[in-house]
């Protein structure tokens, strides 16, 4: 995500994941795997979604600590992720009162964007505002998000993808300037193929497509089939001499390009590639998958904290591949049914999601009490892909 100042450049410097040990005890395993129903899932999208827009005034839950000022701010990534779960989750249900919340969130914000021209984590917002033009007919929506993609094209940055190098007087890396972190891949191509779509604009898709490879290039493992988080993780290894692939960094990237296939036109000349990477990671995912459904923070490391966040975008990923005819259901079905009955485990009687990693760079530790919005937005996703499967036989 953005540098997240000072605390962040800490913790990424040391190989984070902790012992399961050290955590307090995940939810227990589901004694079966039960066939998620359609009706079940979304069901369950109502508790989480319900609990999350009744808590979108006070973030006391979030602790100063933990980034609270980011979770407050309304049109950055930590509240845009919240609102493009909710988004395809009213499309799944059906339900104007999910629609609504957006549309007020939007207006009220005015269909506009932080102070950030560049950044991908402000670029999540525009996939809100794209879907909000969308349902209302309302191409005037767009205006900003357009203005805002046109400056980028404009005078689009050459800077290096490497993640060290910092500009002289200070703030985050020269690099954020493009798409040079796992996370900005949720972010930024799908809003911006999704743009082009809408708008009939090719060059949108273009600028999106170069940036993307650019990216994958860089952080790609191929013989992992994996995305390191930035380039500060391709040498570093973990205590255990592990590579380390963050959980919810590639949970960022594989949804992300599950998002951006959504959009992308069928004969476009990338997308066999990006049709392969997207089957490559979903192949190598599900091998990683921990026993009680949940994927750890770090992927190389089982023992390692599960993680809710990470394994909703998993999850979600697997069922729209499925759902979309690129994954066989025969295969990918019983890891998706595992993972998210592992979710709704780790949901409260109240609707509340726990056990999602604080906002962060690398794998960290993870507690039952520990919710964010970005959190909730994986877990309606998959809520809203899961409700779209075939009926599972039993």
């Amino acid at each position: 995500m953005t540098m997240k100042r000072a605390m962040i450049a800490l913790l990424a410097g040391t190989a984070l994941a902790v012992p399961l040990s050290a955590c307090a005890t995940p939810p227990a395993k589901p004694a079966s795997i039960r066939p998620v129903t359609n009706k079940a899932a979304l069901a369950e999208g109502v508790r989480v979604a319900d609990w999350q827009l009744a808590h979108m005034d006070n973030f006391d839950y979030v602790p100063v600590s933990a980034f609270r000022k980011d979770t407050e701010a309304r049109r950055d990534w930590i509240q845009a992720t919240f609102y493009i779960g909710l988004a395809a989750y009213a499309d799944a249900s059906g339900s104007k009162r999910y629609a609504d919340a957006i549309f007020a969130h939007g207006k009220a914000e005015g269909w506009g964007f932080d102070h950030r021209p560049r950044h991908a984590d402000a670029d999540a917002t525009a996939a809100v505002w794209i879907w909000s033009s969308a349902h209302a007919h309302d191409p005037s929506i767009l205006i900003p998000t357009r203005a805002r993609f046109d400056a980028v094209l404009a005078a689009p940055s050459t800077v290096d993808l490497n993640f060290d190098a910092k500009p002289p007087q200070g703030g985050g890396p020269y690099c954020q300037d493009r798409w040079c972190w796992s996370d900005a891949l949720f972010m930024a191509p799908p809003a911006w193929t999704a743009l082009s779509k809408v708008s009939g604009d090719p060059l949108y898709l273009a600028h999106s497509d170069a940036e993307f490879w650019a990216a994958t290039d860089l952080l790609f493992d191929k013989e992992e089939g994996l995305y390191y988080r930035d380039s500060r993780f391709i040498a570093r290894r973990s205590d255990a001499g592990a590579k380390i692939f963050w959980g919810r960094g590639n949970g960022w990237a594989f949804a992300g390009i599950a998002r951006i296939l959504q959009d992308l036109p069928a004969n476009h000349p990338s997308r066999p590639k990006y049709e392969a990477i997207f089957k490559q990671m979903a192949a190598r995912i599900v091998t990683l998958q921990g026993q009680e459904g949940y994927w750890p923070v770090s992927l190389l490391e089982p023992q390692k904290t599960p993680e809710t966040s990470g394994t909703g975008f998993f999850v979600y990923g697997l069922a729209w591949g499925v759902n979309h005819g690129l994954l066989p259901a025969a295969q990918y079905r019983p890891v998706i049914d595992k993972g998210w009955n592992a979710l709704v485990k780790a949901v409260e009687p109240d609707g509340k999601l726990g056990w999602v990693q604080r906002v962060g760079v690398a794998p960290d530790q993870v507690g039952p009490d520990d919710t964010q919005l970005y959190g909730v937005g994986a877990f309606l996703l998959s809520a809203s892909e899961v409700s779209r499967l075939p009926v599972a036989r039993r």
